[in-house]
């Protein structure tokens, strides 16, 4: 099958914009490999673990400050479900249909949350663990990176 050139230079466009240094995708008749030559981002080694992944993430500060700070405090018996990947975060499989969950919803293990755009794929994201939705901490079709926390579940 193959890639055209234009999914090979979206592809391009959106390496560039996540910020990654290398993406390769191998199918059985053909393999790319994007490199980039910008610097990795270097985030100093103080800041607490969670506070990571919106650090790299392309929003304003004010965006992603208090996010951050809601995953750093609110460790007690909250869970965060967390981006496999990086790609396009949408909370409903189209813009017609209600999201998959809303705050206050109680979730069971394997059921999915959202689903998350990577080159053209949209790829469903089930959650690991059951509880109720505290918090979706991503705006609908905001750009997420790989681990970054999507939402905050209350085990139950």
């Amino acid at each position: 099958m193959g890639m055209d050139i234009k999914q090979i230079q979206s592809l391009i466009t959106f390496v560039a914009k996540s910020g990654v240094n290398e993406v390769s995708i191998e199918e059985t008749d053909f393999k790319i490999t994007i490199k980039t030559n910008q610097e990795p981002t270097i985030v100093n080694a103080t800041v607490p673990q969670q506070v990571l992944p919106q650090a790299q993430a392309p929003q304003p500060v004010l965006v992603s400050a208090p996010i951050a700070l809601a995953v750093a405090t609110d460790n007690s018996k909250n869970i965060a479900v967390k981006s496999p990947m990086i790609g396009t975060f949408y909370r409903s499989a189209n813009p017609d249909k209600p999201p998959f969950v809303s705050v206050g919803d109680e979730i069971s293990i394997g059921q999915v949350v959202c689903v998350i755009e990577a080159m053209k794929l949209f790829n469903e994201i089930e959650s690991e663990v059951a509880g109720r939705v505290v918090k979706i901490m991503v705006d609908n079709s905001s750009p997420v990176e790989y681990d970054q926390p999507l939402f905050l579940i209350e085990a139950i």
